[in-house]
């Protein structure tokens, strides 16, 4: 039996322990199959490691992985101008994100918020148009879960969604700056308890539910605005009362705080995996449609899927039949099963629950 991060595990692992939520409602039974979905769906609980047996059923191998041809959706945003822009300036706003988060955490250094979010805000309006930032995000999501990385991730998710909810250009920044500190109590957890192969102790685990508390100190001695602290405090806060580590519920939490937990979670739900790319938009939105409207902020959700699928429409993609069709209507009672047309038959696919959108062209 081994300890692994939801980023290490492979479908055909075997779960080996009962995986329980914060409020120890069962998630996953020991002796469960993972594949690909079970996996994604630990990312929606916000599970951050598992317990797996030994043996595994076999997967691919990385170089297999790295052998297979790029799908043209992704050549088609890889190849743009606006693309390699974006990767360059993504790339120095890790770095100088990175150095800047370093120096408050190890040298107690002052948090310069308005330094750093105009970096992010920098980089966002050199993008062609901000819808593509989903775009580009879901194309620079490489098998890496640092910190850093995932908390510009947020941010820029948190900055679409804000300006997708219309709200006043202060309050998007707002939103873009309460994603890009919201993981910052993460640096306070030593490195060897997240990393850590055998089970946690009880205190293990507790200091790693702790970095939302962990941030919210930190934020306390800068000179940030509330809705930063409450960001770091609550965003895995969930709407029902089942998130922690208050265990708050509905306008209880900051609305800040309700769209950082939206961002973050589909940040961590498309990353890639060591046997995949990142995973198409539309299994992401049906598992948010099965597990998520009890746990999140109904409207601020609604709007982000909405307008995440409206993002694909005139899109060409391919079906789990393996037949090529395009989206062209999309069903508001059902976001992930749109309408679309294969060759001169429109098939709705809220009719059709074994048929599924499974890539992008």
């Amino acid at each position: 039996m081994k300890r692994l991060t939801t980023l290490q595990l492979l479908p055909g692992m075997t779960i080996a322990e009962d995986v329980l939520s914060f409020d120890r409602q069962l998630i996953m039974r020991k002796g469960t199959v993972l594949n690909d979905n079970l996996i994604t769906k630990l990312d929606l609980y916000n599970v951050i490691t598992v317990f797996v047996e030994d043996s595994i059923a076999p997967a691919p191998s990385a170089k297999e992985i790295a052998d297979e041809p790029p799908v043209s959706y992704t050549e088609r945003v890889q190849n743009t101008a606006s693309f390699r822009q974006f990767k360059e300036d993504y790339s120095l706003n890790v770095d100088t994100f990175k150095n800047a988060m370093n120096n408050v955490v190890e040298r107690n250094l002052d948090l310069d918020v308005d330094a750093l979010l105009s970096d992010t805000l920098t980089m966002i309006n050199k993008a062609d148009k901000w819808p593509g930032i989903l775009d580009m995000l879901q194309n620079m999501q490489a098998f890496d879960d640092s910190t850093f990385t995932h908390s510009l991730n947020v941010a820029l998710i948190c900055n679409v969604l804000a300006r997708w909810l219309k709200l006043t250009p202060d309050q998007i920044e707002m939103a873009t700056a309460c994603g890009l500190f919201h993981d910052i109590g993460k640096l306070k957890i030593p490195h060897a308890i997240i990393t850590k192969p055998g089970k946690l102790d009880a205190h293990e685990y507790a200091q790693i539910q702790k970095h939302p508390i962990l941030g919210y100190q930190l934020l306390q001695k800068q000179n940030v605005d509330d809705h930063i602290r409450n960001a770091a405090l609550m965003h895995h806060e969930r709407y029902d009362g089942g998130g922690y580590p208050m265990r708050i519920s509905g306008k209880q939490i900051d609305p800040y705080a309700r769209i950082v937990a939206i961002a973050d979670v589909y940040d961590a739900m498309t990353a890639a995996r060591v046997y995949r790319g990142p995973l198409c938009p539309f299994r992401v939105i049906e598992i948010f449609e099965q597990e998520g409207f009890q746990k999140y902020d109904v409207e601020y959700l609604l709007t982000f899927l909405e307008n995440v699928v409206n993002t694909y429409l005139q899109c060409d993609c391919k079906l789990s039949d393996g037949r090529k069709a395009k989206i062209i209507f999309i069903n508001k009672d059902k976001l992930s099963r749109p309408t679309v047309q294969c060759g001169s038959e429109y098939i709705k696919l809220a009719d059709h629950p074994d048929l599924t959108i499974e890539e992008l062209l």
